[in-house]
């Protein structure tokens, strides 16, 4: 697999090919065109340039936030597309990519002071790349350091902070369980009971992103006494912690779930987190979470109009460009669309969260959309590719299944 000058991974073979004929021509943004079939100086282009920005939201950045938002795609271009694609292959979490994620300010991006529109156009550039990696940031930065930031003491979060800033130390957000999922605000089973000057944490939990791999792990819990629900951080080392790696995904395959059971875990009193007091308190944390899933959907269609655009310009069938056809003019069409919507949806709940006035079922309905349009864009993708379509080598089907 090699590189080339789109960002795409082909086979290394179709490079000697009429498949990947490139132009020197840029577009006004500095997006790479191709000239199509039957085009001349009088004639239009079929390759306009890419419309990943239709909405120009980089412009309403400010200067600084618009050039780190530049490093951190291409970056996510250069160096997370291709490893991520191994190591979804693999069935694998690439950590190698971590550090460079980290120079960036990736581990530490909800506490960096930015607005909320360039969160989320990082959150979708990491998404454009690799929704595992995304996913991992996106919980690192919504659910983990989040919650120690919102609800922990003032030594938790000394303690555990500086190395998650980093990317040095992970986290697992230990919420969900193999018989409540989205009933768990009423739901959650697992237990904590006060022994003397200790906390003894019983259940189980899954789908946990790192379960397998986190040096931290923030459990919720009922609190056996008082039934009300509360957190404890608790270092995976513990004795009594258990988790297995959930096998056979068919998605998100680069970012490790896994079941996890908690066998009469014994923690000290300083692990409760002191803000975690009633449900309340994860579900604030969660509607932030559900509106990064929205740019997470910004992200993949990205991913999908670039992969299925290359495509159609390299691909020749019948003595032209797939590109040159109306047919499949009209899905790149509705593609670019769909991402236009949903880019715009987000940049209207980016607003609401910096003036203070997201609520949660703004956020559920961003993710609720977006995400739909997302599956409909894929799914539009994967018509485009025809066959090639269901292989990673040709990218899309990643992106499709996650």
């Amino acid at each position: 697999m090699t590189l080339d000058t789109t960002g795409r991974h082909t086979p290394a073979h179709e490079h000697t090919t009429s498949r990947h004929r490139m132009s020197d021509r840029t577009s006004p943004r500095g997006d790479h065109t191709e000239r199509g079939a039957g085009e001349g100086p009088d004639r239009p282009s079929i390759a306009p340039p890419i419309a990943d920005d239709a909405l120009g939201l980089r412009d309403q950045l400010d200067d600084d936030e618009r050039a780190l938002l530049e490093r951190i795609e291409r970056h996510s271009a250069q160096s997370v597309r291709g490893v991520s694609t191994e190591a979804w292959n693999e069935d694998r979490l690439a950590r190698e990519l971590l550090p460079g994620l980290a120079d960036l300010g990736l581990g530490e991006l909800t506490l960096s002071g930015t607005s909320h529109l360039f969160q989320g156009l990082a959150h979708a550039a990491i998404a454009r790349a690799d929704l595992s990696i995304s996913a991992l940031l996106g919980i690192h930065n919504e659910l983990i350091i989040g919650t120690l930031a919102a609800l922990g003491s003032t030594e938790q979060q000394r303690r555990w902070l500086p190395g998650l800033r980093q990317l040095e130390t992970l986290g697992a957000f230990c919420l969900t369980e193999p018989e409540h999922g989205s009933d768990i605000s009423g739901g959650l089973a697992t237990t904590a009971t006060r022994d003397g000057d200790e906390w003894v944490l019983t259940g189980s939990k899954r789908w946990i992103g790192l379960g397998t791999l986190a040096d931290l792990a923030l459990i919720w819990a009922r609190d056996t006494t008082t039934a009300e629900v509360t957190c404890f951080a608790v270092e995976t080392s513990t004795p009594g912690y258990y988790a297995e790696k959930i096998h056979h995904k068919t998605a998100l395959r680069g970012m490790q779930n896994a079941d996890v059971t908690l066998d009469d875990v014994r923690v000290g009193a300083e692990a409760q987190l002191p803000g975690a007091t009633g449900f309340a308190a994860a579900n604030s944390l969660l509607k932030d979470s559900r509106a990064w899933v929205g740019w997470q959907a910004v992200g993949a269609q990205q991913a999908i109009l670039q992969i299925v655009r290359d495509y159609v310009l390299g691909r020749e069938q019948f003595g032209r460009p797939l590109a040159g056809f109306q047919l499949i003019q009209q899905g790149l069409a509705e593609i670019a669309g769909n991402l236009s919507a949903t880019a715009a949806l987000m940049a209207q709940t980016a607003r609401l969260q910096s003036r203070g006035e997201l609520e949660m079922s703004h956020a559920a309905m961003a993710k609720s959309t977006c995400t739909r349009h997302a599956r409909a864009s894929a799914a539009l993708g994967r018509e485009l590719l025809g066959g090639n379509g269901i292989s990673t080598d040709f990218e899309l089907a990643k992106v499709v299944n996650d």
